[in-house]
């Protein structure tokens, strides 16, 4: 039996240590608000998964999750690749706050996800039957309570005559109308796929609002100065991921089954319901649509006045043809 040299056996660890060691130096992991539990992770998910990222020039091995609003800025600003999507007005409040951001990207620009649900049995049949009534949202200034507010306003429906109560999230929202507490409760995909048996939509949000940005991708300005190549690289990246998810939903889907742990049907309605309003964007600016998200913003005192988005927006990380269009 011949026995390898102690010397070629330390030799073999070095050099597996320093490829694990390029290997860990080479990866790459970024912030997504609500990863796991909203689609708007959707095409992050599909580029790692299909190797789109590695060809754009970067190696995203990991998504760093979290509930959103600061907590996520919080996590970016932490990360030693501080790129993340985030919600419209955590960007705004970082802003704000005089913290070193900038929007280089646009995230998604559809509330097709959010809706309201009553039960079935239930005399809601329409938002002026809510006159008068108690409505469950998820929290004060919450997303959940911008939508309903533009909505209403949208009816022409004085927000003063129905009732909003915080029930501290989704699910709490729904026991709290099973239980008679409100009359009608916010919702959200996928879960109003999952318990769509169980009520009766009054509305869906994106059948009665313009399409609007809810959420873009923040960096900071140090980031962005001193690592500019790998800043387009993620732009890049995500945006074949957006590409991807349109051409084949059907693939996209068996990728957010895994992540989002769903039943097949499940998955695949979720992407599908969001294919046809355009949730994803490549990444362009469209100030209209920015401005949208800053009227609803208004409503629930997040933002007192106009933005003016030269001070916050970047778009020369974007792919030429995406500036263009921004």
């Amino acid at each position: 039996m011949k026995f390898v040299s102690d010397r070629k056996v330390r030799s073999a660890l070095v050099a597996l240590a320093t490829l694990f060691i390029q290997s860990s130096a080479n990866s790459e992991e970024i912030s997504v608000t609500q990863w796991g539990a909203s689609l708007y992770g959707a095409p992050y998910a599909v580029s790692m998964e299909k190797g789109l990222f590695k060809q754009a020039g970067i190696d995203i091995t990991g998504i760093l999750g979290s509930g959103g609003g600061g907590t996520t800025v919080r996590n970016i600003l932490a990360s030693d690749t501080p790129y993340g999507e985030v919600a419209v007005s955590a960007a705004l409040a970082a802003k704000a706050q005089g913290l070193d951001v900038v929007i280089v990207n646009t995230g998604t620009r559809s509330v097709a996800e959010a809706s309201m649900v009553t039960m079935p049995d239930s005399g809601i049949r329409s938002l002026e039957d809510l006159i008068g009534k108690k409505v469950a949202i998820t929290s004060p200034k919450s997303v959940s309570e911008m939508l309903f507010l533009m909505v209403l306003r949208e009816k022409g429906i004085d927000p003063g005559k129905v009732q909003r109560v915080a029930a501290g999230g989704y699910v709490p929202a729904l026991t709290m109308m099973e239980q008679g507490g409100v009359a009608a409760s916010v919702l959200i995909e996928p879960l109003s796929i999952i318990r769509k048996d169980k009520y009766r939509t009054v509305y869906k949000a994106g059948e009665v609002l313009k399409p609007m940005t809810t959420s873009v991708g923040i960096t900071t300005r140090k980031f962005a100065q001193e690592q500019p190549a790998k800043l387009r690289a993620i732009i890049a990246g995500r945006r074949a991921g957006v590409q991807a998810v349109y051409q084949d939903p059907a693939g996209t889907a068996k990728i957010i089954e895994k992540i989002y742990k769903l039943d097949p049907p499940i998955a695949r309605e979720a992407v599908d319901n969001m294919i046809g309003p355009h949730m994803w964007s490549e990444g362009e600016f469209s100030v209209e649509e920015l401005n949208r998200m800053v009227e609803g913003l208004k409503l629930i005192g997040e933002v007192k006045s106009d933005i003016d988005w030269s001070t916050i927006l970047d778009k020369s990380y974007l792919p030429p043809d995406l500036q263009a269009k921004s």
